[in-house]
């Protein structure tokens, strides 16, 4: 059987050696073999950074965005494959689909996320200008830029290709290359998934390199601009931490550590309620799928120490109907581990656990299997533990990493809490329950040691994603024994990959470094109104200045009447003194700016093609009756759309009286038509 190749420095490598064999979980047969002999690993660090992290450093945000979208759908298209492939794992097409096509989403949400929440830029702006000076000639701003290095990704073997691409994403998305490592039980699948994505030539050369097989050297050639995104045991994580490399360079290091993650089941959630249901559905749920080996599986269900018998009996009932076996076949509900190693490691957990419990569904030592022969492949049943004292230690320090769960009891709200918070740092907790007053002491007393937590109740049970199951919008990791990271996040995670930068400088030269127009920066005033130019023709700091237009009493009060906004403050001469902001009757806010439109509006056909809202809209002078106001709108930041016929125009906007001082100011933005044959452009 050939070993897997490597692919590194713009090229696949074949092992030197024969390396070691990897079996299929559920007939034990070998699929291929596994090394990295005769890598030179400070090459391969060496290539993404000279040529992986300049090619990634010239597209923008946005055309990065583009190519995660068209790498998501290439995927999808090669489903079938790697369903296939997966089930040698001992994955069901169910356990496939949650890696794969979850894979294959964050994908799509990162590019999602970086069309719409950043900019079509290589610099990201993070938070406003900060003033530094009385007199406004000395500005500050936070400014994100790419590290220049790779990101290294050491993956466990649960998810081999949910757990690259979701680490994948952020990291390309923000300009870094990346460099996986697969767990070898299952690098056959990552192996081919890192086919089909370099295949594709979607992705700049360098931008991607697979190992497959030991890290080796690895860890001696990191520098600072690098980072390395762990996944797997907390004592692998700890100890690779610790590498001296790593500690003397300050290597950015991620660890994302299996935990006991734990669900609540709510005192109102009684034999018969949906709540009941949905909790004892769920607890199923995650020790069976990916046959429990899920870093966000459930290990410990706490419930109501009257519901404990109840709920015993009712998961029994749903475990009874499990059936184990080959995935291939139709009527199986719960595949293989991903090998007999694996399966040994579990019934060791589980001894311990036993030391506090009795097993009360399932057998260790004798499974009954559907198509396959149950000591070839690793096949383990659904194994439910009780535990009637809480205060044991082995079920919050003992984690079987397989279809094993231990119910617990409570007594109060708090016990819960403090059982929840024994856990010692998880990845997930969750809440069944419908009493929201429960939900939110449980949540806010037991956050600090979760990464995520869940509220499962009736309302939102068709449409919840599941205790088990991260997204990309949301932050994914825990504090302590879960590793004390953060994966994904939504642009926190991009942002991960950034070093943050406070960058100190007159407005001006600001606003050359970042793109986004500062006040105090020098206004482009001309002729010719700024709404007259296709987006290839503005420029950042095109102003147009319009007014003054007076405000008057008529004004008020015929927009009070038109609009139905009677407030005292625009109506009642006496009620509006005694308002101690007012010294008598003042212009609605949205008169103002109603005003503000009608005085910089150009109103002919044009390139602008639509004001598609405001931002950061603040009244700051009150406008009175009598008083002129006078509206100066400037080009902010303007961001092509790939392959749109528009792209967007953020306006500064603000709205002075006749003293000079700032009635409001707000962001417009507006879609700006490019020039026809402009389409492409970025």
């Amino acid at each position: 059987m050939a070993a897997l190749r490597s692919y590194v420095n713009g090229a696949w490598h074949e092992p030197v050696d024969n390396g070691v064999p990897l079996r299929d979980a559920v007939t034990g047969e070998e699929v291929a073999r596994v090394s990295s002999a005769g890598i030179d690993m400070a090459a391969v660090l060496a290539h993404g950074r000279g040529s992986g992290g300049p090619a990634l450093a010239e597209l923008t945000f946005h055309q990065r965005a583009a190519l995660l979208k068209s790498l998501a759908s290439h995927l999808r298209e090669h489903r079938e494959e790697l369903y296939a492939l997966s089930a040698r794992t001992g994955a069901t097409l169910g356990d496939s689909k949650f890696d794969i096509d979850g894979g294959i989403g964050v994908l799509f949400g990162y590019s999602s996320k970086g069309r719409r929440e950043m900019p079509n830029s290589t610099v990201y702006v993070d938070g406003a200008v900060e003033p530094l000076s009385k007199g406004g000639t000395f500005v500050g701003q936070h400014v994100c830029t790419p590290l220049q290095g790779v990101a290294v990704q050491i993956n466990a073997f649960n998810f081999p290709v949910w757990g690259p691409l979701e680490k994948f994403a952020p990291a390309f998305l923000a300009g870094v290359p990346s460099l996986i490592k697969p767990a070898s039980q299952t690098a056959y699948l990552t192996h081919r998934l890192a086919e089909l994505m370099i295949g594709s030539g979607l992705l700049p050369e360098g931008s991607l390199q697979l190992i497959c097989g030991s890290v080796g050297d690895l860890f001696e050639h990191l520098t600072d601009q690098d980072l390395v995104s762990f996944t797997g045991s907390a004592a692998t994580g700890q100890r690779l931490r610790a590498h001296p490399v790593v500690a003397a360079n300050s290597v950015r290091f991620n660890v994302e550590a299996d935990s006991l993650n734990c669900s609540i089941l709510g005192p109102d959630a009684e034999p018969g309620t949906a709540e009941f249901d949905l909790f004892v559905k769920q607890l199923v749920t995650e020790m069976t799928v990916k046959a429990g080996q899920k870093c966000t599986a459930i290990r410990r269900a706490l419930v109501p120490a009257n519901r404990i018998d109840d709920v015993v009996a009712a998961a029994k009932a749903r475990l009874e109907k499990v059936v184990v076996g080959n995935p291939a076949s139709p009527d199986v509900r719960m595949g293989a581990l991903a090998s007999l190693e694996q399966r040994e490691e579990v019934r060791r957990s589980l001894k311990a656990l036993l030391e506090a419990g009795t097993l009360v569904h399932g057998d260790p030592e004798r499974v009954e299997v559907v198509d396959a022969d149950p000591e070839r492949g690793a096949f383990l049943p659904p194994l439910l533990v009780r535990c009637d004292d809480p205060d044991q230690p082995q079920p919050h320090e003992v984690e079987a990493f397989g279809p094993v769960s231990t119910v617990l009891p409570y007594e109060t709200a708090a016990q819960a809490v403090e059982l929840a918070r024994r856990g010692l740092g998880s990845l997930v907790g969750s809440v069944v329950t419908a009493d929201a007053e429960f939900a939110r002491e449980v949540v806010l007393g037991a956050a600090s040691r979760h990464g995520r937590m869940l509220v499962l109740n009736r309302e939102n049970a068709a449409e919840n994603t599941g205790h088990g199951s991260p997204l990309p919008a949301l932050v994914h990791g825990g504090p302590g024994r879960a590793g004390g990271g953060e994966e994904m996040g939504g642009v926190r995670g991009v942002l991960h990959h950034m070093q943050r930068t406070a960058v100190q400088a007159d407005p001006a030269t600001l606003t050359a470094i970042t793109g986004q127009w500062v006040p105090g920066t020098p206004r482009n005033t001309t002729e010719q109104h700024p709404f007259r130019k296709h987006l290839d023709e503005l420029r950042i700091g095109d102003t147009v200045v319009a007014g003054p237009r007076t405000v008057t009493l008529q004004d008020v009060e015929h927009f009070a009447e038109f609009t139905g906004d009677t407030f005292y403050a625009h109506t009642d001469e006496e009620a509006a003194k005694a308002n101690p902001f007012f010294d008598g009757r003042v212009a609605h806010g949205y008169l103002v700016v109603s005003f503000a439109a009608g005085l910089f509006v150009d109103p002919a056909p044009g390139p602008v093609l639509a004001n598609y809202g405001l931002e950061n809209l603040r009244f700051l002078t009150p406008t009175y009756p009598g008083d002129e106001i006078t509206v100066t709108m400037t080009a902010k930041q303007i961001t092509p759309r790939v392959g749109a016929e528009h792209g967007e125009v953020r306006w500064d906007v603000d709205v002075t009286n006749q003293d000079g001082a700032s009635v409001a100011k707000y962001d417009v933005l507006t879609l700006v038509a490019k020039r026809p044959g402009e389409q492409g452009a970025s």
